[in-house]
């Protein structure tokens, strides 16, 4: 069984990075129960960028969750870069979540006490990576979302926009295959929110990650390689 900590490409090539098959996921039971997923199937191609449409309620999160390991579905597979999913135990899912899969949520989640530059190093210190090595990697990230002159700034001297930005530094800082976003702009006003959108799609193209990115932004939509629309469960796109 895969552990999920190999970050070369385990699937054969062409295959797509991720591959979602009739997954289900349901809260509660009896009368109570809530089908969140019904029977979701997709696949994502290496190296684009996804928009997950879908009004509040409609299963966008828990579909975010399952992909990513947060959850486990009740029925179905998924494959991330050639990994099942499904298959992973708890460490296995762990190592999955600090290699090949990262997360960007709207509530940015930055560590207060710490600053950009440390916020970003943080994955990368648990994963006892050499400190030369770290600080290059945090510097070239900084740069990469545009605060490199922000490095020693902490969280609460920085706007919505800047936290948002280091967000994604940090999310990046491991090298993932998939990058899972949460409506990333949700908290940000507009012009804020177009520049972290247009971020996420340079990131995409600079970086040659895979992103999933939940929101209900027209100029993310528009942004997006392609856009999957789910409601009550199911998706369609």
């Amino acid at each position: 069984m895969s552990d999920g900590d190999d970050k070369e490409p385990t699937g054969p090539a062409g295959a797509p990075l991720l591959r979602v098959r009739d997954v289900h996921r349901r809260f509660g039971s009896g009368t109570a129960t809530v089908h969140a997923l019904r029977g979701v199937s997709f696949d994502v191609a290496a190296g684009t960028m996804v928009a997950l449409v879908g009004r509040s309620g409609s299963g966008k999160t828990t579909l975010l969750n399952v992909v990513g390991g947060l959850d486990r579905p009740d029925a179905g597979s998924l494959h991330v870069d050639g990994t099942d999913v499904t298959a992973l135990d708890e460490d296995g899912l762990s190592r999955l979540r600090r290699g090949r899969v990262a997360y960007v949520f709207q509530t940015f989640g930055l560590i207060p006490v710490l600053s950009a530059a440390e916020n970003v190093g943080a994955p990368l210190r648990l994963a006892r990576l050499p400190s030369a090595e770290r600080e290059r990697r945090v510097e070239l990230l900084l740069e990469l979302v545009g605060l490199a002159d922000h490095a020693r700034q902490r969280p609460a001297e920085l706007s919505g926009g800047q936290q948002q930005r280091v967000a994604i530094a940090r999310a990046l800082a491991a090298s993932p295959r998939l990058l899972i976003a949460d409506e990333p702009t949700g908290q940000l006003d507009a012009e804020t929110g177009l520049s972290v959108m247009a971020l996420l799609r340079g990131v995409v193209e600079s970086e040659g990650v895979t992103a999933l990115v939940s929101t209900h932004d027209p100029v993310m939509m528009a942004l997006a390689d392609r856009v999957i629309r789910i409601s009550d469960g199911r998706v369609d796109g």
